[in-house]
């Protein structure tokens, strides 16, 4: 890693995420670490960031200013919140900077504001950064274009015990192929909760069912169910170090791209 590779922020960098993201960039021979952002009154600020990873020095001072940091970065990735996310881009757009959305949870209005941010910056955003889950997703779409519409699709998750939103973003990117295959909207199809007496399945329904539980990284079903055969589509992390690793892949993609919003199947390259 040399002084001229693109310097990248971490947000939320002392999250369990925030710090694979941090040590991701570290281990990379094409990047440095720029910038390493927490919250206001967080008891890392003012420390090196290694320090206070419990390592070595890493020769980064950990700050609650993003603008700040970003001044001296070309990129920021940020797995945080809808709300501190959507502050982040109005910041990246200003800064010029790449900025790498891994954050989930959002409501479609949220989404609607992240859009002026991208046209003065590059925004990639995906509800998951692994090489394995976008090829989920292309196959997902693949195959719900292929069989009709009486054929029942499932996409079930399972995560951590401490995941906040459900269904996962993953979860609804997968469920976005699925419809996008059938060419319809997932918005007009989703069936996110069954409890109770909730009568036959609506034909054409994509549904969602979230497990929370332990240390589950992160799994993944899609299942077509049809009169006497299933096709089932599955995605297992077994280390969270695959999305950081992505992440990462994506900012680097990003640096002298054209202002505009992208995902993960942009920076794989992979067909539509």
């Amino acid at each position: 890693m040399t002084e001229t590779a693109p310097g990248i922020v971490i947000m939320g960098a002392a999250g369990r995420m925030g710090r694979m993201l941090v040590q991701a960039v570290c281990d990379s021979d094409r990047a440095r670490l720029a910038g390493a952002v927490v919250r206001a009154g967080h008891d890392w600020v003012g420390q090196d960031v290694g320090h206070a990873m419990g390592g070595p020095a890493m020769g980064v001072t950990v700050s609650d200013d993003p603008l700040e940091a970003m001044a001296r970065a070309q990129a920021v990735i940020d797995f945080t919140t809808p709300e501190t996310t959507l502050d982040v881009a109005h910041l990246a757009a200003q800064a010029r900077a790449v900025h790498v959305i891994g954050t989930t949870g959002f409501d479609a209005g949220q989404i609607e504001r992240l859009v002026p941010a991208a046209r003065h910056s590059v925004q990639v955003r995906a509800g998951n950064m692994s090489l394995g889950v976008n090829l989920l997703t292309g196959l997902t779409k693949m195959v719900a274009a292929a069989l009709e519409e009486g054929w029942d699709i499932e996409v079930v998750e399972a995560h951590h015990n401490r995941k906040a939103d459900a269904p996962s973003g993953t979860a609804l990117m997968l469920g976005e192929a699925a419809a996008e295959g059938r060419g319809v909207k997932l918005s007009e199809v989703a069936d996110r909760g069954r409890d109770g007496i909730t009568g036959a399945r609506v034909e054409g329904r994509i549904g969602f069912s979230a497990i929370r539980g332990g240390d589950i990284v992160g799994e993944h079903d899609v299942i077509f169910a049809g009169q006497g055969e299933r096709i089932v589509l599955r995605h297992m992390a077994t280390d969270r170090m695959i999305f950081a690793r992505g992440a990462v892949r994506a900012a680097l993609w990003g640096q002298g791209r054209s202002p505009g919003h992208y995902d993960m199947i942009d920076v794989l390259g992979l067909d539509r």
